[in-house]
């Protein structure tokens, strides 16, 4: 068995990470949830359980991939996945809402266990060529989002929703298999950073405000892509289907801007293309709240997903610039207090529709699609008072 490059089958993974990540957002109107009665609090733990189940990894990971290796970590996390599919297919509605919260904190595991593993593997083609490796990694991860909705889009009055769910066991089961066959080899690309660092990170102004605009960021993003479909359906009275073809524009708009974005980079003025993508943003937040009709929908969406686009690789970069212990994939220091924001966003947004209604599904993302835009300001000052 030869070694397998960072750009090959290791990179490749991070489109099921994509794939099983995505699942909810794409599942929630085949369960049922987009009728009446509401039951927001319950999507709401939905996605508590899932965020649960990818922090639980953290304390899993390390443990695995010392006593069992790299590449077992990655079947092992392929495995849990595709056990976790078929366990929700088993418990789908009418069975009792709290069994679907234990399968999806397993398929919060097994992404947490998946991304670890995968950015083990891939950080010496990181260290090499950073540029191509969070590229490729990134599209793969868009394609795996775009795909899993495609799925349930395409299989929505075809299949029942078990049925689909034993589709998509397919995907992690095949990755299981192609890692099982495969010789990884991969390394730390850093240590993470000591509680010294953490420390000193937590007296910087610019850590701290960086950190918080990744928060909300990931929210956002996470936001919209959890719960588009059923604010579509009860909002404005769209099918679920089409509902969930808008969520593929949405998935398709972040994956088409990003890549866009490297073309574009080097032609223009960053700190313009960052106003623009958070402007485009607000004004797709405002749309999709006030329209009543599809075509207003299908533009706020687009808006949404291509002023997504740009914002995270140009922060990416600018933090990678002041703190060089900082990595895009591995966390480190108080940057992993970013990644809760696209973990407990969309959680939040269920207990808060519970209280004020479906609306408030837009009206948080444009909070913090506002924040976004304050932090930036408030960074853009710190850098010209201490001249970095």
């Amino acid at each position: 068995m030869a070694p397998v490059s960072s750009a090959g089958r290791a990179l490749a993974g991070f489109l099921l990470s994509g794939f099983l990540f995505a699942l909810l957002g794409a599942i929630l109107p085949a369960w049922g949830y987009h009728r009446d009665p509401p039951e927001f609090i319950t999507i709401g733990n939905y996605f508590l359980s899932l965020a649960v189940g990818v922090i639980a990894s953290n304390a899993l990971s390390p443990r695995i991939a010392a006593r069992a290796g790299l590449r077992f970590q990655l079947v092992f996390a392929c495995a849990v996945g595709c056990a976790g599919l078929l366990f929700l297919a088993l418990v789908t509605p009418p069975s009792p809402w709290p069994w679907r919260v234990l399968g999806l904190a397993v398929i919060g595991l097994s992404v947490g266990l998946l991304n670890a593993g995968l950015f083990h593997a891939v950080s010496a083609s990181y260290g090499r060529e950073p540029a191509r490796t969070v590229i490729l990694g990134g599209i793969y991860y868009g394609l795996g989002c775009l795909a899993v909705t495609l799925l349930v889009a395409g299989t929505f009055y075809a299949y029942t929703v078990p049925v689909i769910l034993v589709l998509m066991a397919i995907v992690p089961g095949a990755f299981a298999g192609l890692y099982a066959r495969t010789q990884i080899v991969g390394q730390p690309f850093a240590a993470p950073a000591d509680f010294r660092q953490v420390l000193r990170d937590f007296r910087s102004l610019g850590a701290i405000l960086f950190a918080l605009l990744l928060f909300f960021q990931f929210g956002n993003e996470w936001s919209i892509a959890g719960w588009l479909p059923l604010f579509l359906v009860r909002r404005l009275g769209m099918s679920p289907p089409a509902s969930l073809w808008l969520l593929s524009v949405y998935w398709a708009a972040l994956l088409v801007g990003r890549v866009a974005v490297v073309a574009v980079l080097p032609r223009m003025r960053h700190g313009r293309l960052l106003a623009a993508s958070v402007l485009a943003a607000m004004l797709g937040c405002l749309l999709l709240a006030s329209t009543n009709n599809q075509f207003g929908s299908a533009t706020g969406v687009l808006l949404l997903g291509g002023g997504f686009a740009s914002i995270y690789p140009l922060v990416a970069e600018k933090i990678g610039r002041r703190f060089p212990y900082y990595h895009p994939v591995f966390f480190s220091g108080i940057f992993s207090f970013a990644l809760f924001g696209g973990l407990v966003f969309p959680a939040t947004l269920g207990y808060a529709a519970q209280a004020w209604g479906i609306g408030v599904v837009m009206a948080l993302p444009l909070l913090g699609t506002g924040m976004v835009s304050a932090l930036l300001g408030l960074i853009w000052i710190e850098l010209k008072v201490t001249g970095r």
